[in-house]
């Protein structure tokens, strides 16, 4: 209880203007033309206020400065994009990038069995739970809502997030200059992007890998294999998921 009163009186001291981190020199600058439209459009406004306001009053993950993680990649440097749900809302876990916990943290349960299928699949025993490198390489692992109030999943679904990654989406599809592949787990991810209309040739789906419906075809579906065959086909340089 100390602690989170100490957490929560240095929330106060702090100062949270959402736009703000989005001017942050590591976000790469291939998403210039993409922020900047849409800062200035209403649900952004609104969407600014409800982010802010929620940061100053609650513990919220992940860490404000890490919202936008995700935009550190340059978009032409996306190889795949896995689509989560939103954020890890228990302490430390959330890192801006979906699925990943920092090394230091208990591995969660649907982590756990991304790398027995990793394991499965390509004979890969993962010793880490940061799946920064992965990102590095074009791993695209991005939330559909970006923020969280902690202990309350979904909790910010109506912020007004989805239109923002709605669009992030479009735009890539529009603007990426290269091959890329959409890695769909569980029917949330399926029908967002059945909205966006994908070509099924680049999609790899299958059940999310929550213990709750991993087994229907999470195990045994072998992304990671297909992902760099894709890549391969493609003439792309080929993820290394020994990292």
């Amino acid at each position: 209880m100390l602690v989170k009163l100490m957490l929560m009186k240095n929330i106060i001291n702090k100062q949270f203007i959402l736009s703000q981190i989005l001017k942050d020199n590591k976000i790469d600058v291939s998403w210039k033309n993409f922020i900047g439209q849409e800062i200035k459009k209403d649900y952004f406004i609104n969407l600014e206020k409800k982010v802010n306001k929620a940061y100053k009053n609650n513990i919220i993950y992940p860490q404000f400065k890490n919202i936008f993680k995700y935009l550190e990649l340059n978009i032409n440097d996306i190889k795949v994009v896995c689509i989560g749900q939103d954020p890890y809302h228990k302490a430390n876990q959330a890192t801006g990038l979906a699925f990943s916990v920092n090394d230091n943290i208990a591995t969660p349960p649907s982590l756990r069995n991304i790398f027995k299928e990793l394991e499965n699949d390509l004979n890969i025993v993962k010793t880490n739970n940061s799946l920064d490198l992965w990102f590095r390489q074009g791993f695209f692992a991005i939330n559909w809502f970006l923020t969280v109030e902690e202990s309350k999943p979904l909790s910010h679904k109506d912020f007004g997030w989805e239109i923002w990654t709605n669009n992030l989406i479009k735009y890539i599809e529009a603007n990426h200059k290269n091959k890329f592949i959409y890695l769909l787990w569980g029917s949330f991810a399926q029908k967002i992007i059945n909205n966006i209309h994908i070509n099924d040739e680049r999609i790899i789906k299958s059940s999310h890998p929550s213990p709750l419906s991993s087994y229907r075809s999470f195990f045994g579906s072998k992304p990671f294999s297909k992902i760099n065959n894709f890549l391969k086909c493609s003439k792309i340089k080929l993820i290394n998921f020994d990292c």
